[in-house]
């Protein structure tokens, strides 16, 4: 697949694209306090890990945490609500979707 037009049906699902000084290689997906982020691979763009939510400059990942499941980010936490956790798998999926098209 070609990243350019991938990165194009992402833009129009309306994402917005940043580049993050930590990671250079990595285009980030934003949208809805969610972020995700992309790495070229043999078959276009890829997702790097799994997506998860945006805490500040960073992103906090989900994870269980004392029988809980959190966002995490270093020392912050987040709770991962249901309606996080909903907004966050509409994310998934409508990102996953634009890069197959």
């Amino acid at each position: 697949m070609d990243p350019a037009e991938q990165l194009q049906r992402i833009y129009l699902a309306g994402f917005e694209l940043e580049t993050f000084e930590r990671f250079p290689k990595c285009i980030g997906v934003v949208r809805d306090h969610c972020v995700a982020l992309l790495v070229p691979g043999t078959e276009g763009l890829q997702l790097l890990g799994s997506p998860g939510w945006r805490m500040g400059e960073v992103m906090g990942v989900l994870v269980e945490k004392e029988g809980r499941r959190v966002f995490q980010a270093k020392d912050e936490i987040l709770e991962a609500t249901p309606d996080r956790l909903q907004v966050l798998q509409h994310f998934r999926e409508d990102l996953v979707a634009a890069l197959r098209k």
